[in-house]
C-alpha cells in the first residue's frame, strides 16, 4: 500500500471568551485537518493545533510523505526527520505548545493508524496493542470566561438557549459563577470529575472557586485545579495548603521542573504536569527532580500515538501517574484521545477536554456523545469516523474569513484590557 494523496486543510471553529494565563481565547480556535489517501482510496484522518507554522511544515513534509507506505511509520519519521532534522523549538515560558515537528509526527501518525486500521478492518485501539477499557472517562473542564458564546465578534449568543447551551454563553468571573458553570455541565455531560483552568484571576479567588466546588460537589468528586504555571512558588505553597485534602491533582502551579519538585516537598497534594514535562528530552529532568507525579499526556504534543505509548511505559516504570491534556479540538481529535485513552492501562484519571465548548464539526455521525460523562471505544476499523466534506468546507472558509493564522491570547486580552500582557509569573 502506498500514500498517492496529502489532503491539508485550515479550519476555524467558534470558540467562546474563556479566560486563562495566557490572556483570552478568540472568537475561533484553529485547527489543521490532514487526509492521507492511499492508491487503493482509502483515506486516514488527524487533527492538530492550527499554527501557520505548522502549516507551512505539513506542506513541506509533503514530498517525504507521498509514496510512503503508511505501514511503515517508522521508514517514514526517519525519512522526514533525515530532511528536517531532529531539533524543535523548545517549549521555554510559552503558555501552550508551539512546536512544529510533533505536530506534524502526530498529524501523520494519526493519518496513519486511521489508514490502515480501515485497510484492515481493525480499530486503531487494537493496533495500539488492544484496548483495556470499553469506555473512556473525561472530566469537566471549566474556565471563567466573559459573556458570549464565540463566533463572529465573539457575540454567538441565543437569548432563547437553557441548561448547558445557556451556562456556555454566561460570565463566570467568581466561585458562585464557576459553580453554577460546572453544575450546567455536569447535568449535561455526566462528568464525575472537575477541572479549573486557573491563573486568569487572582490567586485567592482560584482557590475559593475550588472550595466551593469542594462544597456544592461534596466528598468524593474529584477536583483538580490547573493555574498554567503563572503562580511563584510561595504564592503555590499558600495556596496549596489551603487545598490540601481538595484536589485530586494540583497541574502546574510553578513554572519549571526545579520549581514543581521543591513545591512537591512542600504541600501534600499529586502535583501533575503538561508544561514542564513536556518531550522525552525532559523525562531525565523529571526523574532527578521529581517534579510531578503525574504526566498529562497529549498526542498531538508527544508526537502521535505511538509516542504516547511509550510515553506511558515510562511513567509505569518510574512510578508516574498518566492523564490526558486537551485543547480546543473537534472529533478527529477526540476520536484518536479515545482510541489512545483505551489502550493505556495505567491511564487512570478522566481525561481532559474542550469538547463541550465547540459547537462546529467535521465527522458525518456529529457531535460525540458523553454518557455519564465517559464515551464507548468504537470497534469500526480506524478511528471509526468519516469525514463530512461539506462541513470541512464550510470551516475552511470560515478559516479564510475570520482573518487568524495563529493562536494570540494576549492580543484578545488586550481587546477588553488595552495593555495587558503576559507574564510567565504574574502571582
Amino acid at each position: 500500500m502506498r500514500i498517492t494523496d496529502m489532503h491539508i486543510t485550515p479550519i476555524a471553529i467558534v470558540d467562546p471568551p474563556l479566560l486563562n494565563a495566557a490572556g483570552l481565547h478568540a472568537p475561533y480556535a484553529l485547527r489543521i485537518v490532514v487526509e492521507l489517501v492511499s492508491e487503493d482510496n482509502i483515506y486516514g484522518l488527524s487533527e492538530v493545533p492550527g499554527h501557520y507554522d505548522t502549516l507551512a511544515a505539513l506542506e513541506a513534509a509533503r514530498a517525504v510523505v507521498i509514496g510512503s507506505d503508511p505501514f511503515n511509520f517508522n521508514g517514514l519519521q526517519l525519512r522526514l526527520t533525515e530532511r528536517f532534522g531532529t531539533v524543535d523549538e523548545a517549549r521555554g515560558s510559552a503558555p501552550w505548545d508551539q512546536r512544529k515537528l510533533v505536530h506534524v509526527l502526530s498529524a501523520l501518525d494519526v493519518a496513519c493508524l486511521d489508514l490502515t486500521g480501515k485497510a484492515i478492518g481493525r480499530p486503531v485501539v487494537d493496533l495500539l496493542g488492544g484496548k483495556v477499557r470499553d469506555r473512556v472517562d473525561f472530566s469537566a473542564y471549566l474556565f471563567y470566561k466573559y459573556e458570549g458564546a464565540g463566533g463572529e465578534l465573539g457575540f454567538d449568543t441565543d437569548p432563547s438557549a437553557t441548561g448547558w447551551a445557556a451556562a456556555r454563553q454566561k460570565a463566570a468571573l467568581d466561585p458562585q459563577g464557576v459553580v453554577a458553570q460546572a453544575q450546567a455541565m455536569c447535568n449535561e455531560f455526566g462528568f464525575k470529575s472537575i477541572k479549573l483552568k486557573g491563573g486568569a484571576m487572582e490567586p485567592q479567588i482560584e482557590v475559593d472557586s475550588m472550595l466551593a466546588l469542594a462544597e456544592a460537589f461534596g466528598p468524593g468528586t474529584p477536583l483538580r485545579l490547573d493555574p498554567n504555571a503563572i503562580w511563584k512558588l510561595e504564592t503555590a505553597i499558600e495556596c496549596g495548603k489551603q487545598l490540601e485534602g481538595v484536589l485530586e491533582y494540583y497541574e502546574d502551579p510553578v513554572r519549571g521542573q526545579e520549581a514543581m519538585g521543591q513545591l512537591r516537598k512542600a504541600v501534600n497534594i499529586p502535583l501533575a504536569t503538561n508544561m514542564c514535562t513536556t518531550s522525552f528530552e525532559d523525562l531525565p529532568g523529571s526523574v532527578r527532580h521529581h517534579s510531578e507525579d503525574i504526566i498529562l499526556s497529549d498526542h498531538h504534543f508527544w508526537g502521535g500515538l505511538r509516542a504516547s505509548m511509550d510515553l506511558a511505559r515510562f511513567c509505569r516504570v518510574f512510578g508516574r501517574g498518566m492523564s490526558m491534556h486537551s485543547n480546543s479540538h473537534v472529533g478527529i481529535s477526540l476520536a484518536a484521545m479515545v482510541h489512545l485513552a483505551a489502550a493505556v492501562p495505567n491511564l487512570t484519571y478522566a481525561c481532559d477536554t474542550h469538547y463541550p465548548w465547540q459547537s462546529d464539526e467535521v465527522i458525518t455521525q456529529g457531535r460525540f456523545h458523553f454518557e455519564d460523562g465517559a464515551i464507548e471505544v468504537s470497534n469500526e476499523p480506524g478511528l471509526g469516523i468519516e469525514l463530512d466534506r461539506a462541513a470541512l468546507a464550510k470551516l475552511h472558509e470560515q478559516y479564510k474569513t475570520c482573518g487568524l493564522t495563529y493562536r494570540n491570547d494576549e492580543i484578545e486580552m488586550q481587546k477588553v484590557e488595552p495593555g495587558w500582557k503576559f507574564m510567565s509569573t504574574r502571582w
